[in-house]
């Protein structure tokens, strides 16, 4: 029995980046015997193991064969004779399919070390055409290494795949899991580029693949093509750190273009509902937590009034937080009014331009949230108001601290 530490853990150290998870392959053994050796089984698919001491996980080295379409579609050999070689053969791309040696010896069979120096993203074998996930992260690794090219073999490779209806086999949960590993790199742009280029959004998200080309008014737009401003903005929310709720929101705001009436172009009136409805229907396609989701139906629905809300007073101000839930879920309203701030800078040439909505509507909505509502409550029954009426009276008062509180400001 001889163990390696295989793919990721490789690759970054010798990209000097951090190591956060080590994997293992084990050569030469069999699940009894790891077990016997206090190994603790937790693989469901394949023989994988949890060390007794490390935790760390250590997989038997395997075969694949496929066996019927999709990325769950393939019979497994992990025989004591699988060969390392054999193992990493199976790996999506090279800079993954690199192991070393318990002594710190590099094994590369397959170029990664060369292709990590060159830069590029390069699949293993023809292999990863039969598993429509390697698209997804192939996508996701130009993502995260966005100075690495893909290769044009393993582009057309993908497209090929593409062609021949492998990805359409791909199950909901899994495309949300590497669309949001994807959308939490730092160039989120980059994977929709590759996979817009192999064909795959338009299977995927073709709400978002229909974005292209759209014009928007250049006053507000200077980029004016509708799906290079929503790169723009996820990269915008990479740089700004947002959370994935933040991203996602980012990334289905402005889907209701994509439907605009071409006799109205390049305005887009009533896109914001059209992009709620589309928002919803991307969710409940790919199964999106709830948390994703209401961030991002209230970002739809909302956006173009916080760009507006400089020009807000008091009470429509008080109107937007009552819609957005602000009162009860004020991190949640943080978090709408960064994804508007990626929308607002997200635009050609006004990445740097200050967005003061954000600061302003956090200050109200703070002033707000700063209002004794018990004894207002407790005023309003004095005066024999009830139910509904002690509520009425509990927004007056806010919305006249708010008015106050923005007019001393300034």
């Amino acid at each position: 029995m001889n163990s390696y530490i295989v793919g990721g853990a490789v690759r970054d150290e010798l990209l000097k980046r951090p190591v956060v998870d080590r994997d293992w392959v084990v050569i030469g053994s069999s699940p009894q015997a790891m077990q016997e050796a206090g190994y603790v089984a937790v693989g469901a698919d394949f023989p994988v193991f949890l060390h007794p001491v490390t935790k760390e996980e250590y997989a038997l080295a395997r075969t694949e064969r496929k066996t019927a379409p999709g990325y769950r579609g393939f019979s497994f050999d992990a025989a004591p004779d699988v060969t390392l070689e054999e193992d990493l053969q199976r790996r999506d791309l090279t800079i993954n399919a690199m192991a070393r040696s318990e002594d710190g010896a590099l094994i590369d069979p397959w170029g990664g070390q060369r292709d990590l120096a060159d830069k590029v993203l390069r699949h293993v074998s023809p292999a990863f055409a039969e598993d429509p996930v390697r698209i997804l992260r192939l996508a996701r690794f130009a993502a995260r290494f966005p100075e690495f090219r893909v290769a044009p073999e393993t582009l057309a490779l993908a497209a090929q795949m593409v062609a021949s209806g492998e990805v359409d086999a791909l199950v909901p949960e899994r495309v949300w899991q590497e669309l949001a590993r994807g959308l939490m790199e730092g160039q989120p742009s980059r994977m929709f580029e590759v996979l817009r280029c192999c064909g795959a959004l338009e299977r995927l998200l073709p709400e978002v693949d229909r974005l292209w080309g759209v014009p928007q008014r250049a006053d507000y737009h200077p980029e004016i093509d509708t799906g290079v401003h929503l790169m723009m903005v996820l990269d915008m929310a990479a740089r700004l750190n947002g959370s994935l709720a933040v991203r996602f929101a980012c990334l289905g705001h402005d889907l209701g273009k994509g439907t605009t009436p071409v006799d109205i172009l390049p305005r887009h009136l009533g896109h914001e509902q059209r992009s709620v409805e589309l928002v919803r229907a991307v969710c409940d396609r790919l199964r999106v937590p709830l948390a994703c989701r209401e961030l991002a139906e209230a970002v739809a629905r909302e956006h173009g009034n916080v760009h507006r809300s400089a020009e807000f007073g008091a009470a429509a101000i008080m109107r937007l937080l009552d819609r957005c839930d602000a009162i009860r879920r004020p991190d949640r309203f943080e978090e709408l009014l960064l994804a508007c701030e990626c929308d607002a800078r997200g635009r050609l040439g006004l990445s740097e331009t200050p967005y003061p909505q954000r600061a302003r509507l956090g200050r109200a909505l703070a002033i707000a949230l700063g209002v004794d509502s018990a004894a207002i409550a407790a005023q309003a029954g004095a005066r024999g108001l009830r139910g509904a009426a002690v509520g009425d009276a509990l927004r007056a008062a806010r919305e006249q601290a708010v008015a106050l509180g923005l007019a001393a400001a300034g």
